[in-house]
């Protein structure tokens, strides 16, 4: 039986061949381009107890055609150091690598090398008639060592679960120049912040999407399109087709760590961010402005009029006036009326208005009202407020002890 997704919509070319497949029920998949040091992310791997499932590995070093030979040159090297790495010893799993060093230029990036690791994921898979699950990590990244038992633990547990999102910390002290832990503390701080500032809000999506720490299963990637081609970002606009499906989950009894440094290989994310943070001077760090989180609060805080109500006019005199210069009147009206018609309970009426304000809207939101009427404020003070409506006083804390604080927030927050 032919499969769709493969053959509509998957990368078209096929890398490894089905006599290496293996039986795997848990995939890694590792995007690698021009890494100084791919083989610290295997060993943490290696080194992780083992599951009961099989474990496989599928390492993308990827290049784009149009990229300096000096690239390729080292990602060939990087392809004989974990041969030889591979063959040094026995492995307690089973590791694949790709060699594509000329991907086309209009697409090349880590979207589309997640895309290839893991499509041939899902070949595997089918190749088994396996749901199994596919399990996103990074080139630069280590973990705890209960990862892969932890990964297996909450999809057999819950089984209607189409993926997960797992806690990271990243490092605060090591080996790197102090500035650096400085920058990533700051912008760790950053993407907390605004996840748990929608979880104030009652934004039923509010999740961490980082590519490095996400999985799963093979029929849920399959069913939204696969990963996307995108040059940055291709975590965040991939999560967000998947956490509607339902039964998203937090995995934070395990620790994915992600390399703080600096970076130019995505044009945003961390180390794009810890670069500019050096190049100007560290500055300050800022953030979103509170109000912005407590207007989203307000408007989610009437879904239940919404559904209830008889003219979609009133509900929208009652919101602030951010919401109401982004979603003009005349859409509002549309959309609410087309979701009451669509639904005979608030449930349904709730899953059709969040398939309409989903991730992408209120991420567009967010920057709306940034622009337009909250500017940014120093992180330290959207984070103070963060813990002022946790009844928690964070003032004259510094800010490692507030994102050591908020990490455990984060994991006890399930």
């Amino acid at each position: 039986m032919s499969n769709i997704y493969l053959g509509r919509y998957a990368y078209p070319h096929t890398y490894l061949t089905k006599g290496n497949y293996g039986t795997p029920d848990i995939i890694v998949v590792l995007p690698c381009h021009n890494e100084p040091d791919l083989l610290t992310s295997l060993n943490a791997l290696e080194l992780c107890d083992r599951p009961e499932d099989q474990v496989a590995v599928i390492v993308v070093i990827n290049a784009s055609e149009k990229s300096t030979p000096e690239i390729k040159e080292h990602n060939e090297k990087t392809l004989v150091d974990c041969q030889f790495w591979l063959g040094q010893q026995p492995k307690k799993y089973q590791y694949h690598f790709i060699l594509e060093s000329e991907l086309p230029k209009k697409h090349a990036g880590v979207g589309l090398a997640r895309k290839i690791g893991m499509d041939e994921a899902v070949r595997i898979f089918e190749a088994q008639e396996k749901d199994g699950v596919i399990l996103c990590f990074d080139a630069d990244s280590t973990c705890e060592t209960n990862l892969l038992i932890e990964v297996e633990k909450i999809f057999m547990d819950n089984p209607k679960t189409p993926g997960c999102s797992i806690h990271f910390e990243h490092p605060l002290e090591g080996d790197l120049e102090p500035e650096i832990y400085e920058g990533i503390l700051n912008y760790e701080l950053h993407l907390r912040y605004y996840v748990d500032g929608l979880k104030y809000a009652g934004f039923p999506y509010a999740f961490q999407t980082i590519g490095s720490s996400m999985a799963v299963r093979s029929s849920a990637y399959q069913k939204q399109g696969g990963m996307n081609r995108r040059k940055a970002g291709e975590d965040f606009y991939f999560l967000h087709k998947i956490i509607p499906l339902g039964n998203f989950k937090e995995l934070n009894t395990t620790k994915i760590i992600p390399s703080p440094r600096r970076s130019d290989r995505v044009p945003f994310g961390t180390g794009r961010a810890i670069g500019a943070w050096l190049d100007e001077g560290k500055v300050e760090c800022l953030s979103y402005n509170h109000q912005i989180y407590k207007d989203l609060k307000q408007l989610f805080s009437l879904e239940g009029e919404m559904y209830e109500t008889e003219t979609a006019e009133t509900v929208w005199s009652d919101l602030p006036v951010t919401i109401q210069q982004f979603v003009p009147l005349e859409e509002f009206i549309a959309q609410i009326s087309e979701f009451k018609t669509q639904a005979n309970s608030l449930t349904i009426f709730r899953k059709r208005f969040y398939q309409w304000f989903d991730g992408f809207k209120v991420l567009k939101f967010v920057h709306f009202a940034r622009d337009e009427f909250y500017p940014n404020v120093p992180i330290a003070e959207g984070v103070d407020w963060l813990f002022e409506t946790m009844g928690m006083d964070a003032k004259d804390w510094d800010l490692r002890r507030k994102l050591v604080e908020l990490r455990r927030v984060d994991c006890s927050d399930n």
